[in-house]
């Protein structure tokens, strides 16, 4: 029997605006700071007052060049920027200032991971630069929307895909690698709660082996990256059932319910000429030179997948841990600062993703407030490489008491402060294991009867009495040798 799902493919394109952090707006000298009191961050000109005057900011041209390099883009040498006319009491001029029908970046993609393993390239249309309105509040007063123009004219840029994308998933790592590349280039802080990373999505459904498009409808206003994957889902689902009764779907703009988990209509889809684009008379076409962009691509960082591709191919590290190191900016920050400091590249990658990321998950903070030096890190490394500490000793006892103490002491001092130092005398290690096998005489017993996965037992009993101190090298061939016996 034939499903719905098995039918039809579904058809995703995505718009992502991410708000630049330059220190002022896009065309006038207002800061921006998330959070400020209510339209306390405006101007005249932010204001949209008569006679007022748009000057262009040269650093959020140079983000928009960044990312357009990132991904590859084209970029174009001579642009413009147009009024998008519509009227919201949050866009205080009654037009926005954008370069939508002339982009300084076209083409390029972005690669995301695909659920098989495998990568998938996501083309893009355009990289547009333009500026943000400001924001409506409608959950404060049951009877008015209250307007905070503090972000009125924030500079953005909206990042369009071609419609590439036909599962949620894909979308949802689309927008990992949008967020991870903003944040790498430092352009950015992508975090879409407070609203400097946005989307909105635009789903069709058709037949599958067909290639028309049929009628898109674009849910706005998501907040969060699994938000999107969840509106998406639901909007197949919801289209798949209209088009299964019969019923037309309708070209509209929707909203998600994330509690319901549910699209809802907000009003129709506006149509391109309904916004009477027209060339910004009041700026001058942007002229970008060859010079220009190679000024800014010697500021370039290495993205994400190269530093995956190099961790892993040079520094032999498995494709798992070179991922997580490189899924925030800061910790592949931290982990090339602390291989400069030690050549034990799994090391490092063990005490990252290990205890380090553990002591950060339970305290809710990031590598950015991470108080250890790396020097610590690399230092106790170098302690366990030399069999003077276990590596459980390290992690369980040294490692706490050295956060706890926010590094203001030294590795060397803290490991005698807290007698850490392992264990490798025979003669003390024999004794241990002596008094482990006199313990559990049975258990000897079994083992030589055949249950040798009792060496564990021994073990852990030699531990314990050594405090952690024992070699457990030496003390795993001692014991053996004792059990033998």
């Amino acid at each position: 029997m034939t499903t719905a799902n098995d039918k039809y493919e579904a058809v995703i394109g995505l718009e992502v605006h991410a708000q630049l952090n330059t220190q002022t707006k896009a065309f006038c000298g207002d800061a921006y700071v998330y959070g400020a009191a209510p339209n306390t961050q405006v101007s005249p000109i932010s204001l949209g007052h008569p006679g007022t005057l748009p000057k262009p900011n040269i650093e959020a041209l140079k983000f928009a060049l960044k990312m357009g390099l990132a991904c590859n883009s084209k970029i174009h040498k001579r642009t413009h920027y147009s009024r998008k006319n519509y009227f919201y009491a949050d866009l205080p001029k009654g037009y926005q200032i954008t370069q939508y029908t002339n982009p300084i970046c076209t083409e390029g993609a972005i690669i995301i991971n695909t659920a098989d393993g495998g990568t998938k390239s996501i083309r893009l249309d355009k990289i547009i630069l333009e500026e943000d309105s400001g924001k409506s509040i409608h959950d404060l007063d049951p009877f008015s929307s209250l307007i905070d123009l503090n972000r009125a004219g924030v500079p953005l840029i909206e990042i369009v895909s071609e419609p590439d994308m036909h599962l949620p998933e894909e979308a949802y790592q689309y927008l990992i690698e949008i967020r991870k590349t903003v944040r790498y280039l430092g352009i950015c802080d992508g975090n879409m709660e407070e609203g400097s990373l946005r989307c909105d999505a635009n789903v069709s459904i058709r037949l599958k082996g067909t290639t028309a498009f049929n009628t898109k409808v674009e849910i706005k206003n998501l907040n969060s990256i699994r938000n999107v994957q969840r509106a998406i889902a639901h909007e197949i689902i919801r289209q798949t059932n209209m088009m299964e009764k019969g019923e037309r779907v309708l070209g509209e703009t929707r909203g998600f319910d994330p509690v319901k988990g549910e699209t809802f209509a907000m009003r129709a889809k506006e149509l391109v000429n309904d916004y009477r684009y027209f060339p910004e008379p009041d700026i001058p076409p942007v002229v970008v030179t060859e010079e220009d962009i190679q000024k800014v691509r010697v500021l370039m960082p290495e993205l994400p997948r190269a530093l995956h591709h190099r961790f892993v191919n040079e520094f032999g590290l498995s494709d798992y841990d070179a991922a997580v190191i490189v899924a925030e900016k800061e910790s592949a920050d931290y982990y090339q600062e602390l291989i400069k400091l030690t050549q034990n590249y799994k090391a490092a990658a063990n005490w990252l993703n290990g205890p380090v990321r553990s002591f950060l998950n339970e305290n809710a903070i990031g590598f950015d407030d991470f108080e250890i030096k790396a020097d610590f890190i690399a230092e106790i490394i170098k302690l366990v490489d030399a069999n003077k500490l276990s590596f459980s000793v390290a992690s369980q006892k040294l490692f706490p008491e050295l956060v706890k103490r926010k590094g203001a002491t030294g590795i060397q001092d803290l490991v005698k402060e807290l007698n850490l130092i392992q264990e490798d005398d025979d003669s003390i290690i024999l004794t241990y294991i002596q008094e482990a096998i006199a313990a559990y005489p049975e258990k000897v017993l079994e083992y030589k009867a055949g249950k040798k996965g009792l060496l564990g037992l021994f073990m852990g009993e030699v531990m314990k009495k050594s405090g952690g101190k024992a070699d457990p090298k030496k003390t795993n061939r001692l014991l053996a040798e004792e059990l033998e016996k």
